[in-house]
């Protein structure tokens, strides 16, 4: 085999330049489908906008759907205090829209009865406002969901550069099964996870080299479906401190494809435990992840990046607020500069990768703070169209947060306070 022509790692080619049709334009783009790309883009679309929402796999709803993650933790402080409002509390009820009758096994579980309208104040004290969902099921009727909004979707599209126009984002482009092509954008919303719209753009960003081995999957038996909670301990802190390696980072392919094969081996590993704890039993895995599973991958670096030491603390730019999913007591105001880009005037970041540090990065890369966060954003990015032709630095937060209010949001600075013991 002639190996002299072969190139070597580490060597470089040269790319001629093309030119690239311009397939569509949109008042915002979203890039990433999960839970925040989903609420991003239908708050933009419900607020006037033509919205393109782009989406590298073919269903919506990330790692709650794709990834099994089927737990929409709370929408309260865990004191009986509800925290978040609005589109976010619409999507955790669409989750559980069809279910009949709660599930233990399968771990299918409604709204708590304290939490329906007229529930008991004292049990909301007690029991906090979440649920656990089909996953299966919610990705359908986000997809009805998000087409409902009117909001245009391209599956199967990866954004793999942007253009610019001064300091604002002119132009995403993508590449699917049409080619390679760009999209006109006035705004542009990065709910992609993983930061990948801010590394493109030239936002400065934080990765993290600390993910563990995790994948939940189902398993049916004779006594019907369950599901596994599989992963290796991770920190809360984003440190190798009390996890299990090997460790991950989120933003390398070769780490990334490492991450998904030893899941994999983990969940034929556990899959064997079970079959062993239930000799009888036929046991057959039905559904597993088709996603990588991270936890912290990459975030943006804004001009403010939220931390522990902003608990129970209230900011004149708050434009939403969130409690802690792992504990009751804790409540964070999510403050507009959190999810501004610096460099991008008209770059905003919705979900897992706003500016927050490890400090709090677990809490805020959950469901309902991505839903959150991707309601403010789609909403702010209309506001953004609408009042500086996209500039978000321009934007009237004031302005966002009386719609952000008029639109169900829970902005009331006596949330935040701490209660007494």
């Amino acid at each position: 085999m002639n190996t002299e022509r072969m190139p070597t790692r580490g060597a470089t080619i040269l790319e001629p330049s093309r030119k690239l049709p311009v397939t569509g334009a949109y008042d915002v783009i979203v890039a990433g489908g999960g839970i925040a790309g989903v609420a991003a883009a239908v708050a933009a679309a419900r607020n006037g906008m033509s919205v393109c929402l782009l989406e590298k796999t073919c269903a919506l709803g990330g790692l709650a759907t794709l990834g099994n993650v089927t737990m929409w933790l709370p929408l309260c402080d865990g004191h009986g205090r509800q925290v978040i409002g609005g589109l976010p509390e619409e999507l955790l009820k669409l989750s559980v829209a069809d279910l009949r009758r709660d599930n233990q096994s399968a771990r299918f579980i409604g709204i708590p009865p304290c939490w329906q309208p007229g529930g008991d104040p004292e049990e909301r004290k007690r029991i906090r406002y979440r649920v656990d969902f089909n996953p299966a099921s919610y990705l359908l009727a986000l997809e009805k969901f998000v087409s409902d909004a009117g909001v245009k979707l391209l599956y199967d599209t990866r954004v793999c550069a942007v253009r610019h126009k001064s300091n604002l984002i002119s132009h995403l482009v993508v590449e699917n099964k049409s080619g390679r092509s760009a999209l006109a954008c006035r705004a542009v919303v990065d709910a992609t996870g993983d930061a990948d719209i801010c590394f493109l753009a030239g936002e400065q960003t934080e990765a993290l080299d600390t993910n563990v081995l995790t994948g939940w999957f189902y398993h049916l038996q004779e006594n019907g479906l369950s599901i596994n909670q599989l992963s290796n301990a991770y920190s809360p802190s984003g440190t190798q401190d009390g996890a299990v390696g090997p460790f991950f980072r989120g933003d390398d392919a070769e780490q990334v494809t490492a991450q998904i094969l030893g899941t994999r081996d983990l969940m034929r590993k556990n899959l064997a435990d079970i079959r062993t704890r239930h000799p009888d039993a036929d046991i057959q895995i039905v559904s597993l992840p088709t996603i990588a599973c991270f936890r912290m991958t990459r975030r943006l670096v804004s001009s403010f990046s939220l931390g522990e030491q902003h608990m129970h603390g209230w900011f004149d730019d708050a434009v939403g607020l969130t409690g802690d999913w792992r504990k009751p007591g804790p409540v964070y105001a999510i403050p507009w500069r959190a999810l501004c880009g610096v460099n991008n005037r008209n770059l905003l970041v919705a979900g897992r990768c706003i500016s927050a540090d490890t400090t709090v990065w677990d809490v805020t890369r959950a469901i309902p703070t991505c839903a959150l966060t991707g309601t403010v954003t789609g909403m702010a990015s209309a506001l953004a169209v609408q009042q500086s032709d996209g500039d978000a630095h321009l934007l009237s937060v004031s302005d966002l947060q009386c719609r952000l209010k008029g639109q169900g949001f829970l902005l009331d600075p006596g949330l935040v306070a701490s209660l007494p013991e």
